[in-house]
């Protein structure tokens, strides 16, 4: 199963969806869609989910699709996969801004996400992923080092 989040931000995620049009018709997919109005073809479809049953999804997942949501990322990695990331871009009206793409690209750094930044290429990672799935990271100091190292950078604080 492909499970894909689009998270809970009030902006649609319309790009995303319509990036899983070019999966094979036989792929098993369930996608928690937000408001946006795009129903991938043979996709089981719900607009939220609550954190209990994203973490199950997840944890049962081939492949996780996700937004570049901190939360959502983090999720995915606890319950044992390597998510595959599609940042919400600022211009596409998806964000405010393109915090999503800094995360995404230093968790892709790090190794502990891929990473498309061109939704054109997000079938082709899935494939990839599944054909050969990476062992899933292992989340540990290093990532919440840097994970605080972004956040202070970010916030410009350096503490809670």
């Amino acid at each position: 199963m492909i499970f894909v989040t689009v998270g809970t931000n009030e902006a649609r995620f319309d790009r995303l969806l319509e990036a899983l049009e070019g999966l094979p018709a036989d792929a098993e997919l369930f996608v928690q869609h937000g408001p946006s109005p795009v129903r991938p073809a043979g996709a089981t479809c719900t607009d939220y989910v609550s954190f209990e049953e994203m973490a199950e999804k997840m944890s049962q997942a081939e492949s996780v699709v996700t937004h570049a949501g901190v939360g959502s990322v983090l999720t995915a990695l606890l319950n044992g996969t390597r998510p595959i990331v599609v940042p919400r871009l600022v211009h596409y009206g998806e964000a405010v801004d393109d915090h999503q793409l800094d995360f995404a690209r230093r968790a892709s750094k790090a190794g502990f996400v891929t990473l498309v930044e061109d939704t054109a290429t997000l079938v082709a990672a899935i494939a990839k992923q599944q054909d050969s799935p990476p062992p899933p990271p292992r989340p540990d100091d290093r990532l919440v080092a840097d994970l605080r190292g972004f956040l202070a950078e970010a916030t410009g604080r350096d503490g809670p």
